[in-house]
């Protein structure tokens, strides 16, 4: 039996760099790869001789560590160049490496490198833990100078953004040699999602003669790493040059080409690995993934048929006859548990005339990618002022998460229904210089603020009395000048904000300007009437103005009919005027004052607040230079919100197509989204109520009915989910994001076929996921998961405590036959009508089973829905 060997495969991979095959070279930005050699020259780079893949310093990616050579001992001409340096940091509990321009919600294979080679003169290998974002990945252990250890993992990334940290475990300083990332697609690695990843325990190539050949770039499209597995005492390599084919999850041809059968035809094929337990998964889940083809050309009499289990066990139901020149995969989902040692045993049904056979295999550990970072505006608040001010603490990494590697200064609130958000911000003595920086007023939830003992100079930012959190400031010991803002004198003198400003020998310097007197305040007392009297003139006269001009204004025929042939040809960008404002960039700047306050983020862009000339509320969503969305997805929404009009569908009030710059301008919806409402991230005391949530459902599937029923085309929405349903002040519910609408070309069509998966993960209804088949069904589905986390209160994925979707969790609970299983909790002990509760369950189980044609229509669940209203109301 032949045992998996974790240390002779890692320096395979080392060694085996100038062994790769080579077919020419790609640029970086068709690929989508970023390849970093650590330690090289800040802005050099090279081309790796035998990928053809260019490499980069990493200077651009971290600001922190230093730069050495492996000692000349350790130099070996068969390593790949990116050993012969490292980039290491001393003295950091973390240092990150930041890897940007991302698709959110993608897979990503991440590797790093390791070559120690005494780099330090110490001659002492370090162990250090590697963390991807703010989950760990695993642990470092450099066994000898001469050793290269490898680390790969397959995650999906949350954001547009990832960093990859190294964290000082108090064993050694932590370091580097080279830093890679590759996308994958979403079929490849069906065990990963949103809160779980895996890491590469091995992946091996059976069968090739040469046992320094890695298949990697360019045969591997994805650049995976497939070492040879060589055991000439128990196995026989049989090999082809065709070309063999196989489903996305196949490897490439190159490694398929070769297979292994057992040397003596009457034994089984057997092979095993250890369990790599850690500090943090002393027992870890294991997926296990064969890939076995038929490479010979089997006459009507022979046969090859063979079962394959895993100690004992069975691994596939069925026993495996290979398919000529077409690889088969074979794979667990649920993660294999509990055992020191792990054997794969392939071995040949009773009337197999030939013995088993196997071309690859890959081994991974489950790793949870569940843990989530601090608040995205909080983030960025933080790194602006990190930068604003250069400030070099050990501000690396995720500003709260983990705990233990909070940033120093700072302090989080950990709340379970949100991500972190941070409450404290002491930079007393920090060498702080300049204006108070406007960012401390992008931290909505800071309840404590210390810049004392700096050099900040300028006013007092009146912003920072918009922090309706904030209790304390303290600016003592600064060059601060000028007054104290009203708006901050206002919350001192009622109490919901202490300030302390001595030793600032510039302001408050008239004496009483930083004091709020009786006299001002009873100067305003008769200001205000006076004030209000001419504003109400003022309204009259415009209005008597305003009908005057309506009354006396008379518009040419010529001049009407030429605005109504504008309206139908257009305007030269695919944007019908109909009824819809087009801004300038300059108007949108007016607008938001210049972008200030950001209401949301998606993968378009942000939206911000602003407001008309004429008062009007709007929410501005601003295409970000980032966005994977381009002007096809902004066109798309354009133009149908200029045909569509519903009462539960967000209106269009504008756009902005100037140069660059894409934007819609839309009504603005104050109570923000139903996520953040059931979430409780919008800062409301209490949940909403069973009545509140049951029209909400109502209001958001009269929406998605009429675009499925009343337009002509049908639409489908394809991101149907809580956080595109928004709310106004009345908590009326209306559907938003129309940018990955998509319209049957005919009435008759029965679904439409898409070139790639779009939409959002926990959503997805499984044959659009799988067959890229969408169906009016898809957004039943995805209205279903919408319904049962009204019901629940609870994310579309859950951790109890592994993943687990919401539709299974429900109805593993609902077959207890107890409501209150499911109902979230702040509505139980009577809060709702139980049948009520019943039925609005059934109606979200209905809209996800598996099979499309099952699902009601929305006009079905609508129907429901009502009744379910109805009940309540009656209750």
């Amino acid at each position: 039996m032949a045992a998996w060997s974790w240390l002779p495969l890692l320096v395979a991979v080392a060694a085996a760099a100038a062994a790769l095959r080579v077919h020419g070279q790609v640029a970086p930005d068709s690929t989508g790869f970023i390849s970093i050699d650590c330690g090289i020259p800040e802005k050099s780079s090279y081309v790796d001789g035998a990928t053809k893949l260019p490499y980069v310093s990493d200077a651009g990616f971290t600001d922190a560590g230093a730069n050495h050579n492996v000692s000349a001992e350790y130099i070996n001409p068969s390593f790949s160049r990116r050993y012969l340096n490292v980039r290491s940091f001393p003295g950091a509990p973390r240092s990150c490496y930041t890897l940007g321009s991302l698709t959110p919600g993608s897979k990503y294979l991440f590797r790093a490198v390791f070559m120690y080679g005494n780099y330090d003169g110490l001659n002492k290998p370090p162990v250090f833990d590697v963390h991807l974002g703010v989950n760990y990945w695993t642990t470092v252990n450099v066994t000898a100078a001469s050793a290269a250890v490898l680390a790969e993992a397959i995650a999906v990334v949350p954001d547009d953004s990832v960093q990859v940290c190294l964290v000082d475990t108090g064993a050694g300083t932590p370091f580097i040699s080279g830093l890679d990332l590759r996308p994958l697609t979403s079929a490849l690695y069906p065990q990963v999602n949103a809160t779980q990843g895996l890491a590469v325990l091995g992946r091996r190539n059976f069968g090739p003669t040469n046992a320094t050949l890695v298949v990697r770039y360019p045969d591997d499209p994805y650049d995976r790493a497939w070492t040879p597995w060589i055991d000439t005492e128990e196995w026989s390599e049989i090999s082809t040059t065709e070309q063999v084919g196989g489903t996305a999850m196949a490897p490439p041809s190159a490694v398929m080409q070769t297979a292994i059968t057992p040397l003596n035809a009457s034994k089984n094929i057997e092979f095993s690995w250890d369990a790599v337990p850690n500090h943090v998964y002393p027992t870890s889940g294991y997926i296990c993934i064969l890939h076995v083809v038929e490479l010979q050309s089997l006459d009507a009499k022979a046969t090859r048929q063979f079962f394959i289990t895993i100690n004992g066990r069975t691994f596939y139901h069925l026993p495996v006859t290979p398919h000529y020149l077409f690889t088969d995969t074979f794979y667990n989902t649920a993660p294999h548990w509990g055992f020191n040692q792990y054997k794969v045993t392939m071995n040949a049904t009773a009337n197999s005339t030939l013995p088993p056979v196997i071309s690859a295999a890959e081994i991974f550990s489950i790793i949870s990618t569940a843990n989530v970072g601090t608040y995205g505006q909080d983030v960025s608040a933080i790194m602006a002022i990190k930068d604003n001010y250069q400030l070099k603490k050990n501000w690396m990494g995720d500003p709260c998460v983990p705990k233990t590697l909070a940033w120093d200064g700072l302090s989080c609130s950990y709340d379970t229904s949100g991500p972190p958000r941070i409450i404290t911000v002491n930079l007393s003595s920090s060498g702080l210089s300049g204006a108070t920086s406007l960012y401390f007023s992008k931290l909505t939830t800071i309840q404590y603020l210390d810049l004392s003992h700096n050099n900040l100079t300028g006013s007092i930012p009146d912003v920072l009395s918009q922090l309706s959190s904030l209790k304390v400031i303290d600016l003592t010991d600064n060059q601060l000048n000028g007054s104290i803002p009203s708006g901050l004198l206002k919350r001192i003198q009622n109490g919901s904000l202490k300030l302390r400003y001595g030793d600032n020998p510039n302001l408050c310097s008239n004496g009483d300007s930083c004091q709020l007197t009786r006299k001002k305040i009873n100067a305003v007392y008769i200001a205000v009437p006076i004030v209000i009297l001419v504003v109400i003139a003022a309204l009259v006269l415009l209005l008597w103005l305003l009908r005057r001009k309506k009354e006396n204004s008379v518009k040419p025929q010529n001049e009407a009919t030429d605005a109504r042939s504008r309206s139908q040809s257009g305007n030269g960008h695919g944007l019908p005027q109909l009824e819809n404002r087009r801004f300038t960039y300059k108007e949108l700047e007016m607008i938001t004052n210049n972008f200030q306050r950001v209401l949301g983020r998606g993968g378009f862009g942000s939206v911000y607040d602003g407001f008309l000339d004429d008062g009007t509320q709007v929410a501005v969503k601003l295409r970000s230079e980032s966005s994977n969305q381009g002007v096809r997805e902004f066109l798309t929404e354009a133009q149908t919100l200029t045909k569509i009009h519903h009462k539960n569908l967000v209106s269009l009030i504008g756009y902005c197509k100037d140069g660059e710059y894409l934007a819609l301008v839309y009504e603005y919806m104050s109570e923000g989204t139903l996520e953040d409402k059931l979430r409780g991230k919008d800062g409301n005391a209490g949940p909403l109520t069973w009545r509140q949530r049951l029209r909400i459902a109502l209001e958001s599937a009269q929406g998605l009915e009429y675009l499925h029923k009343a337009c002509s085309p049908a639409f489908v929405h394809r991101d149907v989910k809580t956080s595109n349903i928004l709310l106004n002040a009345n908590l009326e519910a209306k559907i938003a994001d129309f940018g990955l609408l998509k319209a049957f070309r005919r009435e008759d069509d029965t679904h439409v076929s898409t070139d790639r998966v779009v939409g959002t993960h926990g959503y997805l209804a499984p044959e659009y996921a799988a067959a890229l088949q969408l169906t009016e069904k898809s957004d039943v589905y995805s209205f279903g998961v919408v319904l049962l986390e009204v019901i629940t209160g609870k994310p579309p994925i859950l951790r109890c405590p592994e993943p687990i979707n919401i539709v299974q969790w429900v109805r593993q609970r609902l077959a207890r036959g107890n409501i209150e299983d499911v109902v979230d909790a702040g509505l139980r002990g009577g809060c709702y009508d139980a049948n009520a509760a019943w039925k609005a369950a059934d109606v979200a189980l209905k809209c996800t089973t598996q099979v499309p044609a099952q699902r009601p229509t929305m006009t079905d669940v609508v129907a429901q829905l009502q009744e379910c209203l109805e009940l309540e109301e009656g209750r």
